[in-house]
């Protein structure tokens, strides 16, 4: 029985396990009694990696079919740090769960910066979870945060998504929100003006936002960055997943 490598972000989590991809998207977003039922994020990566940080060895020993046979669901190697301690290239495959447990696996590939005027929304998911707007583009703001910090605000990694604002992205005032579910407008729209009015490049819109994304507002992809490198995996248009995962997108969007 072959056995699994996955880092949750819903929470912060390294976990072996002898579920393939699909299955463990299933049994981490409703098949467990020890959690709420709700979406899950999580990386597969390579089996073979290591880091001296994490007890690889010891926890592969435990991970071991049940006695009647059935496969270990989950055995957890580590749960604090994790995204710090993890090499960027051993990322094989991202997967998003719907609450659910519809999985959509999303390959990485190179960003490509878009041309395009306006204000950005971020929503950064481990280890630390505020919901941030910034002037600045996903390459610059991972930049901002993790590799060239002007500020005593800094991490040693990061896992953040951009999220759609509209019309708001270029005229916070008068703007149309159109059907984008987030709370508190009215101070949405004051941050984003603060912006355009104010020198900073970034500002906090709520410092205890909870990680979970509702997927349809994602704008272009998750990103992945720490001090050496950053990894991208782009969300399909709302067309191709409507065509080729119509269940993920139908679940998605309930």
């Amino acid at each position: 029985m072959s056995i699994h490598l996955y880092l949750s972000l819903l929470p912060e989590a390294l976990i072996f396990s002898q579920l393939d991809p699909e299955e463990f998207g299933t049994y981490y977003a409703v098949g467990s009694q020890k959690k709420s039922r709700g979406p899950a994020i999580f990386v597969e990566i390579d089996p073979s990696y290591r880091h001296p940080y994490f007890q690889m060895e010891a926890a592969l020993e435990r991970c071991k079919p049940h006695e009647d046979g059935s496969p270990k669901s989950s055995l957890y190697v580590a749960v604090y740090r994790v995204l710090e301690h993890m090499a960027l290239d051993a990322m094989q495959k991202l997967f998003l769960v719907t609450s659910d447990g519809r999985t959509l696996g999303l390959d990485s590939a190179e960003y490509q910066p878009l041309e395009e005027n306006g204000l950005h929304l971020y929503q950064e998911i481990a280890p630390v979870t505020p919901l941030v707007v910034s002037r600045l583009d996903p390459i610059n703001f991972y930049d901002l945060i993790v590799k060239t910090p002007t500020s005593l605000i800094t991490v040693p990694a990061i896992a953040f998504t951009e999220l759609q604002l509209g019309e708001l992205a270029t005229d916070p005032v008068m703007g149309i929100l159109e059907n984008l579910p987030y709370g508190n407008s009215d101070h949405l729209r004051q941050c984003l003006t603060d912006l355009k009015t104010k020198y900073v490049s970034t500002k906090m819109v709520d410092r205890v936002s909870s990680p979970a994304v509702q997927y349809r507002t994602v704008k272009n992809g998750f990103f992945f960055g720490n001090q050496q490198s950053l990894k991208y995996f782009p969300m399909p248009r709302p067309e191709v997943l409507r065509a080729d995962h119509y269940r993920w997108f139908r679940s998605a969007n309930m």
